[in-house]
């Protein structure tokens, strides 16, 4: 149910090239559901109980209602009913896990981590959260033993893996709707530990108090740890970190890596020359050759949604990002304005996503947002949630503390191409970020730009 979101196609994918057959069903038709059409999947467009007649199992996941009609009926149904994550790990069964878990960093680590061991003559299973510019897929069932796969800590699913190494790129209260606070999630993290082999490398970065607390609990257990970062008692060192405008620059030194310049191309910013540094441990711990890993970097096409470049118009530079916590858009946003290099304008547009976490973190992401020149704040995507009374993207806006003219908010979906080009002038960046369907957005805004400006779009 819902074959076409980013972690439930990936698993489609490896059903499907394991000879599987799959059916699934989707709200509307895109570039996904034809994708798994052409594999072979069987894809209705909206949600019927009539869908579950040919199938012996139900997958699904939480970011599905309980209540939702197809739900209950294969819940009642007598067939197996699995979430996503137990799933993968049945249709991987008998690789070598290695999982990439944290609040932030899991999808632009496990695909750097892949792109490496393709490198290195490696042909690893894989499951991302993103579509691969490489390959433009966001998994496979590979012929070596390795499976690389993200550990999504959201709804607690990265306890159903039972990984051979794992890293841990930081840890901060996010998706309180299943934790319940932050001892909550650390909880889980521990959990999560627990499972990781008795003998398995659990990597940490250090700059990040709650993955260090991580990190001295797996040392408790005995298993082995190893951390990463720019903090002095870093294991492997960060240094020299450079932002360009298509690509983070840096230095690492440490253990099986010794001391070698990195490039990553189309990714930029600190944090993203971190998530660069755990891929790189890992590759080295498996026995890849680093020199090799690294370079294969250098040109680096990207990830969908992770600071993607949508082109540009009028002079407009138009990116989306996936970043939907305040400390992602932070890091997405202190990127973005070393990219522009003090040339133009930063134009941050936001889609809160979720109620319960829009309430939560309002004011959080109000500061993050005060680090543009024009903050554009867009209505609350709810994804499964019902709305919260007296929340919407006015509550963020209202707090953001910018100078009233530099604050947006535009509950009209359709209106915030036009709102955001009104503002935006040449050498200007726009950055659009969420959870949700902003990302649809950007080509409008892109042509937008370019009609005020009499110029085609690129």
């Amino acid at each position: 149910m819902g074959i076409a979101g980013s972690g439930m196609s990936a698993l489609a994918r490896i059903l499907l090239e394991r000879g599987i057959p799959v059916s699934g069903c989707e709200a509307r038709d895109s570039n996904t559901v034809l994708g798994l059409r052409a594999l072979g999947a069987t894809v209705h467009i909206g949600h019927s109980p009539d869908h579950l007649d040919d199938a012996d199992t139900f997958v699904y996941t939480t970011a599905i209602n309980p209540n939702h009609e197809e739900m209950v009926a294969a819940r009642s149904s007598g067939k197996h009913f699995l979430r996503r994550a137990a799933a993968l790990a049945s249709a991987l069964e008998g690789k070598r896990f290695v999982a990439v878990a944290g609040t932030h960093g899991k999808t632009s680590t496990t695909s750097l981590l892949v792109v490496a061991a393709q490198a290195c003559g490696v042909d690893p299973s894989f499951a991302i959260g993103g579509n691969l510019y490489e390959t433009g897929r966001n998994a496979h069932l590979g012929t070596g033993d390795i499976a690389v796969v993200e550990a999504d800590e959201s709804d607690g699913s990265f306890l159903l893996t039972r990984p051979a190494a794992a890293v841990v790129t930081n840890v901060e209260a996010d998706h309180l709707e299943n934790h319940g606070d932050l001892e909550g999630i650390h909880r889980a993290f521990e959990m999560f530990v627990d499972r990781i082999d008795s003998d398995g490398l659990v990597l940490i970065c250090a700059d990040d108090p709650g993955a260090r607390r991580v990190g001295e609990y797996a040392r408790s257990t005995g298993r082995t740890v190893r951390t990463y970062g720019r903090s002095d008692d870093a294991e492997v060192r960060v240094e020299d970190i450079v932002t360009r405008s298509d690509a983070v620059e840096f230095t690492v030194v440490g253990p099986l890596l010794g001391h070698r310049r990195v490039r990553v191309g189309s990714l930029i910013g600190a944090h993203m020359a971190l998530n660069a540094t755990a891929a790189l441990c890992l590759a080295a711990h498996l026995g890849l050759d680093p020199e090799t890993a690294a370079s294969a970097w250098a040109t680096f096409g990207g990830v969908h949604r992770r600071f993607e470049s949508h082109g540009e118009g009028g002079g407009v530079r138009v990116y989306d990002d996936y970043a939907h916590h305040p400390t992602e858009i932070d890091a997405s946003l202190r990127a973005a304005r070393e990219a522009l290099a003090g040339i133009g304008r930063l134009i941050a547009v936001f889609q809160p996503g979720t109620y319960s976490r829009t309430q939560t973190f309002a004011r959080e992401f109000a500061y993050a947002m005060a680090l543009a020149d024009i903050a554009v704040v867009m209505d609350v995507f709810p994804a499964r949630e019902e709305p919260i009374p007296g929340v919407s993207g006015r509550t963020i806006s209202d707090l953001i503390p910018l100078p009233p003219e530099r604050v947006i908010y535009e509950p009209r979906y359709e209106s915030v191409p036009e709102r955001v080009a009104s503002v935006a002038r040449p050498g200007d960046l726009v950055v659009t970020m969420g959870i949700g369907n902003v990302y649809l957005l950007c080509d409008e805004i892109r042509e937008e730009c370019a009609r005020r400006a009499g110029a085609p779009a690129t």
